[in-house]
């Protein structure tokens, strides 16, 4: 009898061991991403997205107070730019519709 049309399939976990071995198992097959996964027994989706996870630098999880007042500052003076350009076509905009 088959299961009800509903019914979720049970999410398996992978541990970081097996992520690894599955990322240089793909690299090492010259990054076939299609056949790995099925050698492996996983899904494409989630065997790309473990390659990408292994290219990406690892981000800092230490942010300094200076660092972040820093970012604070640039981000305040893009906003500001942001929002004079905002201003400037919406006036723009208006002249330009008159008739």
């Amino acid at each position: 009898m088959k299961a009800a049309s509903g019914a979720k399939k049970a999410r398996r976990k992978f541990d970081p061991q097996f992520k690894a071995a599955a990322v240089a198992h793909c690299q090492r097959h010259g990054g076939d991403l299609l056949k790995s996964a099925q050698e492996l027994g996983i899904n494409y989706w989630t065997l790309r997205d473990w390659m990408e996870l292994a290219k990406a630098p690892p981000e800092s999880k230490t942010t300094s107070a200076p660092q972040l007042q820093e970012e604070n500052r640039r981000l305040k003076a893009e906003l500001a730019r942001v929002t004079e350009q905002r201003d400037i076509l919406k006036k723009s905009l208006g002249i330009l519709s008159l008739p």
